[in-house]
């Protein structure tokens, strides 16, 4: 006999979500025009080299935009749990531009730490005030947003914003000592922090992909109070995953400790699901086996819900 519910709401906001990344893309989209205006007119090819990297930026945040959007359609007969993974998917692929562009800045930034260039200083200043602006907005825009999706976007932003501040920092030094290799330093040191956290972020999407069990979910306690149930004899078969990183789906199978009429187990399914729903699943899927039942499992997956969960 199995028990299948949603464990609790899905009210996670995607609506803003997708507004927050609309702007962000709208603002990283102007800006980019601006920087490539003004690295010709400056002749600053670093600046040209990050117009090219927030191309890149923008490109990624369009994405992550639109898979975020697709990911809300609704389940059908062949995705049964929807959509939601284009948005883990999104992330990854963020992440990977998100670590090229880098790897595009450092090979930029490397030469010039032997052969430093003077920039057009004031020039450099006021894009550099502006890059702040823009990009610092999109990282504001985007700051209660949790999924991965998001979360890696707003890192995209949030290296941008970084590096204009370095390179607003090395403008107001440049126009007081002509120290130009501080420029390529700081690019160096602000890209290193950012790629640290994104291989980080990554890190996590990876893991939604290879259907870990989520950060921060006690499962031996969970299954402990399930345990803990007069009417359970004993929890196996545990799986715990999660679709987005932030919906996670747990199943089970609960063998009985005894014979029990319909309307016993329909009470006793009830308070499976709200113990399951307390650690915040948002799906829930439990088979019930009775006493003299073979579980028809055994030969493929071990008892153990410490093996079964990691």
């Amino acid at each position: 006999m199995g028990g299948h519910g949603h464990a609790h709401g899905h009210g996670h906001g995607h609506g803003g979500e997708g507004r927050a990344l609309g702007t962000a893309f709208w603002l990283n989209f102007g800006f980019t025009l601006i920087e490539l205006v003004g690295g010709v007119a400056f002749n600053s090819v670093a600046i040209l080299s990050d117009a090219v990297h927030d191309l890149g930026d923008t490109l990624s945040i369009g994405l992550g935009w639109w898979l975020g959007r697709v990911s809300e359609k609704q389940a059908n007969a062949s995705y049964t749990y929807g959509f939601k993974r284009l948005s883990v998917l999104a992330a990854v692929i963020n992440a990977m531009v998100l670590i090229a562009g880098s790897a595009f800045v450092v090979s930029e930034a490397v030469p010039r730490l032997f052969a430093p260039e003077m920039p057009n200083v004031p020039g450099m200043l006021g894009l550099a005030v502006l890059g702040v602006l823009v990009n610092g907005a999109g990282v504001l825009r985007l700051g209660r947003q949790t999924s991965l999706n998001s979360t890696m976007i707003r890192w995209h932003l949030l290296e941008d914003t970084l590096g204009w501040v370095a390179v607003l920092l090395v403008s107001l030094v440049l126009m007081i000592w002509p120290v130009p290799i501080l420029d390529p330093i700081l690019s160096i040191a602000f890209t290193s922090f950012i790629v640290f956290n994104v291989v980080r972020n990554l890190w996590a999407a990876t893991k939604v992909f290879l259907q870990a069990a989520p950060a921060g979910v006690d499962i031996e306690r969970l299954v402990g109070r399930l345990r803990a149930l007069d009417a359970v004899r004993d929890v196996h078969h545990v799986h715990v995953w999660s679709l987005d990183g932030e919906q996670h789906v747990f199943s089970a199978h609960i063998e009985l400790a005894d014979e029990r009429p319909v309307s016993h187990l329909r009470v006793l399914k009830g308070e499976l699901q709200d113990a399951v729903g307390a650690f915040g699943f948002s799906y829930s899927t439990i088979e019930f086996e009775w006493p003299d039942e073979r579980c028809r499992d055994a030969s493929r997956a071990p008892a153990d819900v410490r093996a079964d969960s990691t």
